[in-house]
């Protein structure tokens, strides 16, 4: 493939998005039909000077993740995802790789749930997406890299969370984690990137070997749809936490949400307000 190659298919398939079906304003100034540079390199994630020179064919060497966050960000179909990937010189995800890819119909969904916190994972608990709300409620995940994503590693590891547990609910919470994390493995053991989280797990936490290689908890009679969440500013509010598993794409999306004319609703909406501004102001 030639090298502009790449960047001619980004700046085509950039010039067919619509602005508000990325949820962006549509503003009467408005040249473009499309998503302008900046927009695109917002919601993908990556500067816009580096979209500038991946367009121009003057970066010539995008990262997996730099690709499956314009295939996200671009809204691609399967067939235009991997012919992306081709375009910047690997191989598209196969049947036998743990998919992190957003279809367009769960975008649409996400689209939808634009106020409401939620977050995207995939089958081994690594971050896909956070929203907005979800950032301003549980801390800003952007700065998140490596390890720090997966969900397994940040419960084993202890790393600062704003949920509320007891010891017990955490130890539990954690190897009913583990346990589908080796459900995973089961169902791609071809996946070297699953390998290789697996094999930094143990090698970081001896706790993990020990969770990987016991029984696996029994599933809980009645799971909890509530979490507690001690927010730096407005306290603690409680949630309904409801995790919808997308069997065909094996992604798990947690959305959380307060019965409405409560207190904890109230709170809800000002920890979503007060987090956006703040994330919107350090932009």
């Amino acid at each position: 493939m030639e090298q502009w190659e790449f960047g001619r298919a980004v700046r085509r398939w950039r010039d067919r998005v619509a602005p508000e079906t990325a949820g962006l304003p549509v503003g009467r100034r408005r040249r473009a039909a499309g998503l302008r540079r900046e927009e695109l390199a917002g919601l993908a994630g990556i500067s816009a000077d580096y979209l500038t020179r991946l367009e121009q064919g003057r970066a010539t060497a995008p990262s997996v993740q730099v690709v499956q966050a314009l295939a996200r960000a671009l809204r691609l179909s399967g067939p235009d995802r991997d012919l992306l990937y081709r375009l910047a010189g690997h191989a598209p995800p196969g049947a036998d790789v743990v998919p992190s890819h957003i279809p367009p119909s769960v975008q649409r969904l996400l689209d939808r749930l634009a106020h409401t916190p939620v977050v995207v994972y995939d089958a081994t608990w690594t971050l896909v997406v956070a929203n907005a709300p979800y950032d301003a409620l549980m801390g800003e995940t952007s700065g998140w890299h490596g390890l720090e994503r997966n969900a397994v590693w940040r419960n084993l590891a202890g790393f600062p969370t704003r949920v509320v547990h007891t010891p017990q609910e955490q130890a539990r919470h954690t190897a009913l984690l583990v346990a589908d994390l080796r459900q995973t493995a089961s169902r791609y053991p071809a996946d070297r990137s699953l390998r290789r989280l697996i094999d930094d797990l143990a090698a970081a936490s001896p706790r993990f070997t020990e969770l990987w290689e016991g029984e696996a908890p029994a599933p809980p009679s009645e799971p909890s749809r509530h979490k507690t969440v001690e927010h730096p500013a407005v306290g603690r509010i409680t949630l309904d936490c409801d995790t919808l598993v997308v069997t065909a794409d094996d992604l798990r999306i947690t959305v959380y949400t307060a019965e409405p004319g409560t207190d904890d609703a109230d709170r809800l909406a000002l920890a979503v307000v007060l987090g956006t501004q703040t994330l919107t102001g350090s932009a």
